[in-house]
C-alpha cells in the first residue's frame, strides 16, 4: 500500500512568526538605507524618522570623494573570491580525503584541524605579520589571500557532508572501473557535495568581504580592501554617521548580490539532498 505525501500548511500563528522575523532581519538593512540618506543633523534627533530622505545620491558622492571605493570594491572581489575559490576547493579535497580514504594518522589529524579552530585568530597575527614582512607581501593582495585559502571549519564541514552523503559503493565501483582519485573527485565527489560546496562558498565569501581585522593590518590606504576604505569615511571632529552608512550601504549591496544569486541554489541544494535521505 502506497502512501501520497501530505502537504502541510502553516497556520496563521506560523505565518505572524515568518512575518516577524522577517521584519527583525531586514531592519538593519532598511535603517541602513535611511541612515544613508539623511543628513547627520537628522540622525541627530531625540526621534529620528524612519522613511528615506533625499540626501542619498550627495551623501554617495562624499563616499567617493572621501576614499577610493571603486578600488576597494575591486580589490575587495580579488580578495573574496580568491578565498572562496580556495578555500572550497582545498575544504572539499580534504574532507573527502577524511571522510572517505584510509590513511595513517588520519584520526589524529582530524583531530588537530578541529583543535584548531579553538585558537583565536588574533594570537597568530605577529607571526603572519613578520612573515609576510619577510616575503615582502605588505600593502600586496596576496598578503589576505593566501592565509584564507584553508579553514579547518570548512574542511570539517565538507569532511561531515561527504561521510553521510557520500555512499562507498560508488567509490569501490569507480575503483574497480580503473578510475583514478582524480577522476572519483571530479566527476563522483564534486557532483555530490555542490550543495555544501556552496553553502560554504556563500559563508566564505561573506566572512572574506566583512573581514577588517587582518586587512587593516596587512594593507594600506593604498592598496584598500572595502572594510579599511570605510575605515576612512566621516572623519573630522564629528563625524558623519549618514556618509559612513553610505559607504557600509555601498559595500553591502555586492554581498546581497552574491546571495540572490547562490541563494536559491543552495535552498534547492539542501532540498534534494535531504529528499535523498
Amino acid at each position: 500500500m502506497s502512501s501520497s505525501p501530505v502537504a502541510r500548511h502553516g497556520g496563521r500563528l506560523t505565518y505572524a512568526v515568518l512575518v516577524v522575523a522577517v521584519l527583525v532581519s531586514a531592519f538593519p538593512l532598511y535603517w541602513t538605507l535611511v541612515a544613508a540618506s539623511r543628513s547627520n543633523a537628522d540622525m541627530a534627533r531625540p526621534v529620528p524618522s524612519l522613511l528615506p530622505g533625499p540626501r542619498l545620491a550627495a551623501n554617495l558622492q562624499a563616499v567617493l570623494d572621501e576614499a577610493d571605493i571603486g578600488k576597494a570594491l575591486l580589490n575587495s572581489l580579488i580578495v573574496s573570491s580568491a578565498i572562496t575559490v580556495g578555500t572550497v576547493l582545498c575544504s572539499t579535497l580534504a574532507g573527502f580525503a577524511f571522510a572517505k580514504l584510509r590513511f595513517r594518522g588520519r584520526g589524529a589529524l582530524l583531530g588537530a584541524v578541529v583543535a584548531s579552530m579553538m585558537i583565536p585568530p588574533q594570537l597568530g597575527v605577529i607571526p603572519l605579520f613578520m612573515l609576510i614582512v619577510k616575503l615582502h607581501w605588505v600593502n600586496e593582495l596576496q598578503a589576505v589571500v593566501l592565509p584564507g585559502l584553508v579553514s579547518a571549519f570548512g574542511v570539517f564541514f565538507m569532511r561531515q557532508f561527504l561521510a553521510q552523503s557520500l555512499p562507498d559503493e560508488l567509490i569501490e565501483a569507480a575503483r574497480v572501473d580503473g578510475a583514478s582519485y582524480a577522476r572519483i573527485f571530479w566527476s563522483i565527489v564534486v557532483p555530490v557535495a555542490r550543495p555544501a560546496m556552496a553553502v560554504l562558498g556563500l559563508l566564505t565569501f561573506m566572512t572574506a568581504w566583512n573581514d577588517f581585522f587582518w586587512p587593516v593590518v596587512a594593507l594600506s590606504s593604498q592598496e584598500p580592501t572595502v572594510q579599511v576604505a570605510l575605515r576612512q569615511l566621516g572623519g573630522g571632529y564629528v563625524h558623519d554617521q549618514s556618509v559612513i552608512m553610505a559607504g557600509t550601504l555601498l559595500g553591502t549591496l555586492p554581498v546581497l548580490l552574491v546571495f540572490g544569486l547562490l541563494g536559491r541554489q543552495i535552498v534547492g541544494g539542501i532540498m534534494q539532498g535531504a529528499v535523498k535521505g
